[in-house]
């Protein structure tokens, strides 16, 4: 069952962006200070920039491929179900961190304010969130975008009313820890960006997903990061280092010093806006990984289960916030390290994907947004990120490997048995080796995303396509030696002998010339009984039909009992139709293989009733 589209630009907008403003400003600097010094805000400037040229993949991506599970579906269909698994596992688990990050900044506040434990208040939170995504995408969006017009209005007045106030001296000396602290910091404070990820997450729920997930997703990155940097330019021009240092709610107390308690009120009702969204946004993105899993029956399909009326996941959202409240048990700064690191690791493979989706020329890997400067983006993010993971020190990359390694223990006991997909690394592969090697699942997959992705209505002329034989004609022959090829084919899908099938195209061909041009001939005659069959024919050197039309490349042979003759007229006229579009010649002759031929009509934009 597919989800339903609900998710417009401002949704995607506010989804990524209150997934991105939330402790990774409001407690994060802190930690990020303790590091690096007043450089802080070059980090986030930095981790905002590089952020930006990594999601260029993930965009490229989700506007091929909208489905739900993002980074998990690309890296599967790209690399194969064991990396899949583990991508699909680590991105669970990694969101689901950061949703746990932002209850821990609510539930601490409510702590200093009222004095409640932070694990009652974080199972309440969690179950509020979990029902509201159980109730729909739509209300929970809707609840995201007012959540974040509240939150980036406040934040913009306390960047305004800070900065006439800087103070120079409290940037000096401006590197304490020198300039290698400024990289470590950037790729500690990443995880600050992860909200990216959770926008390819929910693309399947996206309306026009060519154009809102990349506007969604890029106006949004560029806001974050501008308001991020000042931000953090601001609170350290006002706290001193001591203050910043020891502070898990540095942005609220400069407001303090800023406005007084009235500015440190509204800055934590900015914080807790901030956290609700994050804490929102994560559990509507996380829960469509295991979604995405159990689709692809690498965890068990009852995961995938949708509530009847609702059409949301909700065994799946159920589970992910039980994960989120148990994640709360981890210590503060090993939650931001592992977090961290299973982004960048997530960031990784999405480039990679990228590059092995694109070298496998995949003729339905047709993203409507298409990274520049390919593959050097790519490769500079693959090596930028992967520094960052190495650099986050050895505890947080121990715990991604303990986590890799259950993954990938759970793959072989459970979902090594079970899938039966195909991925784009064997097309690499096919093209370099064995040309057997696929079938062309992974095409016709891609082909039906296409179809969703781009509303296009689909009749009974295109189911006929896609099930049809495809025959690529090497010489130049006549027609009756084609129908000798055929023969043996024509007598299995049709039921009758072949010698009879064979006669009766011979018949008709000498009643009326089939071949319309001198590119195209449609021979076609009426069967007694069974359904319509369809042969889709490329000849690149010629078919001979008469001494006119001696060098046909394109012919679709068909036939149906006379119950059918409307889908009889459908099918001339569909053919007709499609050949007769500008650039058709160039495309036959052009296709890769068989289902590139039938996408030239199935994906083609001529009128369907």
């Amino acid at each position: 069952m597919s989800l339903k589209k609900e998710v417009r630009f401002g949704g995607v907008f506010s989804l990524a962006t209150g997934a991105m403003i939330s402790s990774g400003i409001f407690i994060l600097p802190s930690l990020a200070f303790s590091k690096t010094g007043p450089a802080v805000a070059v980090s986030y400037f930095l981790a905002g920039i590089l952020a930006l040229i990594g999601v260029l993949s993930i965009i490229e991506l989700a506007t091929a491929m909208p489905k739900a599970g993002g980074d998990y579906f690309f890296i599967n269909r790209s690399l194969g179900p064991l990396v899949g698994t583990l991508s699909g596992f680590l991105g669970w688990f990694a969101l689901s961190l950061k949703s746990a990050f932002a209850i821990f900044g609510i539930s601490e506040i409510v702590l200093t304010l009222i004095g409640i434990s932070p694990l009652i208040t974080a199972a309440i939170l969690t179950l509020l969130f979990v029902i509201l995504n159980i109730v729909g995408v739509k209300e929970a969006a809707a609840f995201q975008v007012l959540l974040v017009v509240g939150l980036l209005v406040i934040m913009v007045i306390y960047v305004i009313v800070g900065m006439p106030r800087l103070q120079p001296d409290h940037f000096s000396p401006f590197m304490p820890n020198g300039v290698n602290s400024i990289l470590i910091t950037t790729g500690f404070i990443f995880v600050s960006f992860g909200g990216l990820l959770k926008v390819a997450n929910i693309a399947e729920e996206v309306q026009n997903p060519k154009r809102n997930i990349p506007l969604g997703m890029i106006s949004s990155i560029i806001v974050v990061t501008i308001l991020y940097t000042l931000t953090v330019i601001v609170t350290t021009s006002v706290l001193d280092s001591e203050s910043f240092i020891n502070s898990y709610t540095p942005i609220a107390d400069a407001a303090r010093i800023l406005l007084g308690r009235g500015g440190y009120i509204i800055i934590t009702i900015a914080s807790i806006l901030a956290f609700f969204t994050t804490a929102n946004a994560g559990i509507m993105a996380a829960s469509r990984y295991p979604l995405a899993l159990s689709r692809d029956s690498l965890i068990p399909e009852g995961i995938s289960r949708m509530h009847p009326r609702l059409q949301t996941p909700i065994v799946s959202i159920v589970i992910t916030g039980v994960l989120i409240y148990c994640s709360l048990l981890l210590p503060l700064e090993m939650l931001v390290k592992s977090a961290s690191t299973v982004i960048l690791t997530s960031y990784v493979l999405t480039n990679v994907s990228v590059i092995i989706l694109r070298e496998s020329r995949l003729s339905n890997y047709r993203p409507s947004f298409s990274t520049p400067l390919y593959p050097f983006i790519q490769l500079f993010s693959i090596a930028i990120f992967s520094y960052f993971i190495i650099d986050l020190g050895k505890e947080s990359i121990e715990i991604s490997l303990a986590f890799v390694f259950l993954c990938f223990c759970f793959y072989l006991l459970y979902g090594r048995r079970r899938s039966t997909g195909e991925y784009a690394l064997l097309h690499v592969l096919k093209r370099i080796t064995d040309k057997r090697l696929t079938d062309d699942l992974l095409e016709q997959e891609l082909r039906e995303i296409i179809i969703h992705r781009d509303e296009i209505e689909q009749d009974d002329f295109d189911e006929l396509v896609k099930h049809a034989l495809v025959l690529d004609v090497e010489e130049k022959i006549s027609f009756e030696r084609l129908l000798d090829q055929l023969e043996e084919r024509l007598s299995e899908i049709t039921g009758l002998r072949g010698e009879e099938v064979k006669k009766r195209f011979i018949e008709r061909q000498n009643e009326s010339n089939t071949a319309i041009t001198q590119f195209l001939a449609v021979p076609h005659i009426i069967l007694d009984d069974g359904e319509m069959v369809l042969i889709l024919v490329r000849a690149k050197k010629g078919i001979h039909f008469t001494d006119d039309q001696d060098s046909v490349r394109s012919v679709f042979l068909f036939g149906g009992p006379i119950e059918q003759r409307g889908l009889h007229l459908k099918v001339l006229s569909s053919i007709a139709l499609t050949a007769g579009q500008a650039g058709f010649e160039e495309m036959w002759l052009n296709a890769s293989g068989a289902e590139d031929l039938k996408n030239i009509f199935i994906l083609s934009s001529r009128m369907r009733s």
